[in-house]
């Protein structure tokens, strides 16, 4: 018995998203590069429900199905997630799903499914805490671990989008087989007016690791206007107060992506980033950028920014008024960072992504037909 091409474009993948936070935008914007390739996408989203605009985004790059159930970072306890796998697995049977790409590693856990499983670590509560707390996830969280431990090793491949998050996921969780670096990309084009004298910074500003309140601190010492993005309530009642800042609120992406094109100068004071998405949006708007000391920011920005304790409010405030009284040191940095975000692209991003694809599935797709 024959079988189909055995490369990703021809294949229906189903890929799993949210409509809360950055990995919205990583999919969709993957998606695009991977339909642009040939490949069908079905969407199945967890956790709250997504917006009108977020829907129609969605559906005019593929099926968009949402399933009444809770991503793991906003579950009261384990019992929450069980329907999960049996939901992807259902799914995947009645689309006629050739690979699955997970953007949660919990989702994993448990699913049993004769076809390739693709987990991505954007981001998880045990590297969260480790970074943002200093210890480890507490007690009564401890379902965290086990999930996205079985999640990894139920997984072919395990993706992270920087080396420095792939050290951090191995360091609390123990090996991780399978593991690599694919890094994030983004769609944003580079803005043709001029630059304003002002900061920007976009985040969910409710989540501590965006770290919010140093750079509300700072904005008091800070020469120039600071503008912030953002919510600011979190779902399970989390808030940061904004009150040395211009707050605008939660803005859609393109709205967000208008205000960063016109700022001189984007800061981001997070303590914990995965890869931030933020940093390369704002690289490629040629905005100067003045970051957070971290590792992540270290590996992607070395030289092409500013860096800053992200514990020191004047030491973020220092650092933007560097930049806000030197135009050439600012326009040196914008270039530099705009030079290393053409490393970011879509296109060697969905390069990257479709090889790991087909790497996983013949052997997966000679397995099947002999067994049929």
């Amino acid at each position: 018995m024959t079988g189909r091409d055995n490369s990703i474009g021809s294949r229906r993948l189903l890929m799993t998203l949210d409509a809360v936070g950055g990995v919205w935008r990583y999919a969709l914007d993957l998606a695009s590069g991977l339909r642009s390739n040939g490949v069908d996408v079905v969407f199945a989203g967890l956790g709250p429900k997504p917006s009108a605009e977020q829907t129609r985004e969605a559906e005019a790059l593929g099926k968009l199905v949402w399933f009444d159930a809770p991503l793991d970072w906003m579950a009261e306890d384990e019992r929450a997630l069980r329907p999960v796998p049996d939901l992807i697995a259902n799914l995947a049977e009645r689309e006629g799903i050739d690979l699955v790409h997970l953007n949660l590693p919990s989702q994993a856990a448990g699913l049993a499914i004769e076809i390739p499983v693709v987990a991505v670590s954007h981001s998880c509560v045990v590297t969260w805490f480790a970074a943002v707390r200093g210890h480890a996830v507490p007690d009564d969280w401890q379902w965290q671990f086990r999930l996205n431990r079985q999640g990894f090793d139920r997984a072919d491949a395990v993706l992270a989008p920087s080396r420095s998050h792939a050290a951090s996921l191995q360091k609390a969780y123990g090996p991780i087989s399978g593991m690599q670096v694919v890094r994030n990309a983004s769609l944003v084009e580079h803005p043709r007016g001029p630059k304003e004298n002002f900061v920007f910074a976009a985040g969910r500003w409710w989540d501590d690791g965006k770290n919010g309140v140093v750079l509300d601190a700072a904005a008091n010492h800070v020469d120039w206007p600071v503008v912030m993005a953002g919510a600011n309530r979190g779902p399970n009642g989390q808030y940061l107060p904004l009150e040395n800042v211009q707050w605008r609120g939660e803005l859609s992406h393109d709205e967000t992506m208008m205000l960063m094109g016109r700022a001189a100068i984007v800061a981001s004071p997070s303590i914990y980033e995965p890869f931030g998405l933020a940093a390369l949006e704002a690289a490629r708007s040629r905005s100067a950028l003045v970051l957070a000391d971290i590792p992540t920011y270290r590996e992607l920005w070395d030289r092409a920014a500013l860096f800053a304790d992200p514990h020191e409010p004047q030491a973020f405030a220092r650092a933007i008024n560097r930049l806000s009284r030197d135009r050439r040191l600012r326009e040196e940095l914008a270039e530099a960072a705009l030079s290393r975000a053409r490393h970011y692209t879509p296109e060697a991003q969905v390069a990257a992504v479709m090889q790991i694809y087909d790497r996983l599935l013949p052997a997966n797709h000679h397995a099947r037909t002999a067994a049929e």
